[in-house]
């Protein structure tokens, strides 16, 4: 049984995963801004035993978030050797931004980037204990190649995949193993405000999940760093 922590749990891709790690019997605390969004979907606590699924505020700009949910998995679950990061947001800012944009600009990076590695940083120790720990990144297709003029949001991509490398690097040695998850167009809200491609042709979030549950079942020396998956075809 793996003890998981999930951000972006509330939809898509992350409520997914939520819920067939759940079904697979493993543990759950998820880290979402609004408490009162997983109420009635499949991950409602009311539906769940006590001591399977917790639920935390958690605002990926607000650091003390981070370490008090950290604080109260440890408190209520002992431990954890997981830790799942599917939060972010969607910007379209382009390369000619207009002045007064650098806002977005940096609030992109804040989520998209720097509160992964915050999160990935204060969850380290309690990884590196469990002596078999995962760290799964979702970034995106736009982390490994940049298409159109969304500069914002692949920027803040493109460095999240780079901080993946590092973090595998400096995980190595304590046996947490990490892998990027570079997914091309997923059925999620933030792909139909910008995509015309049919939702059925898209990769589901339900494919996400059970990619994910393989990882977390994979023996260490078998983890893959990175997957790409894409449901169209680039040139």
């Amino acid at each position: 049984m793996r003890t998981i922590l999930i951000s972006g749990a509330n939809r898509g891709i992350g409520l997914n995963i939520a819920h067939r790690e759940l079904k697979a019997g493993n543990r759950i605390s998820i880290g979402i801004r609004d408490l009162e969004s997983i109420k009635g979907s499949v991950i409602d606590p009311n539906n769940w035993r006590k001591d399977k699924i917790l639920i935390n505020k958690y605002d990926a700009l607000d650091k003390l978030s981070a370490e008090k949910w950290i604080k109260n998995t440890i408190s209520n679950f002992g431990g954890f050797d997981s830790l799942i990061n599917c939060s972010g947001i969607l910007s379209k800012i382009p390369f000619l931004y207009k002045d007064g944009d650098e806002k977005e600009i940096l609030n992109t990076l804040n989520i998209n980037f720097l509160a992964i590695w915050n999160l990935c940083r204060l969850s380290w120790e309690h990884l590196s204990k469990s002596n078999n720990g995962r760290i799964i990144v979702l970034v995106s297709m736009s982390g490994k190649r940049s298409k159109g003029d969304l500069a914002a949001y692949s920027a803040s991509k493109f460095a999240l995949m780079s901080l993946c490398q590092t973090i595998k690097n400096k995980g190595w040695e304590e046996n947490i193993r990490v892998t990027a998850i570079c997914p091309g167009w997923v059925n999620t809200d933030m792909a139909e405000k910008i995509s015309s491609l049919e939702k059925s042709k898209m990769t589901q979030p339900n494919d996400i999940a059970e990619i994910c549950s393989t990882i977390l079942k994979l023996p260490m020396q078998s983890v893959p760093f990175e997957i790409a998956l894409n449901c169209n075809h680039e040139i």
